[in-house]
């Protein structure tokens, strides 16, 4: 049996297109995480979700990565290929922001203009 310590990463991304209200599929966020996950040898989860919020709600998508013991890594290093997944669904997705949840801390990325 493997064990790693546990680390856990989460990027919250909603499908609705900021500049045109076009709400966009799971599978575009399935593609894009397979992309990169074939680019650096990763492994992630893609669960569809709604978010709800005050006067409204959007689709969208949890990505998650793990410290996964056949492959272990460092929080750092999870830390960054989420990082670089978020940036790349806050861009394809054209949202204001994007949420990375981890045990201790939540990072928001904004998109810059």
């Amino acid at each position: 049996m493997k064990t790693v310590d546990t680390f856990t990463a989460q990027i919250s991304v909603g499908f609705k297109n900021i500049d045109t209200g076009v709400e966009y599929s799971a599978r575009h966020a399935k593609e894009i995480c397979q992309d990169y996950c074939d680019e650096v040898g990763l492994c992630v989860t893609v669960a569809e979700t709604e978010f709800i919020y005050t006067g409204g709600s959007e689709r969208g998508c949890i990505v998650g990565l793990i410290n996964y013991p056949r492959f272990p890594s460092t929080p750092e290093k999870i830390l960054g290929h989420a990082f670089v997944l978020a940036k790349k669904l806050l861009d394809e997705y054209h949202q204001h922001k994007v949420s990375i949840i981890c045990p201790d801390k939540t990072y928001m990325i904004e998109r810059s203009e």
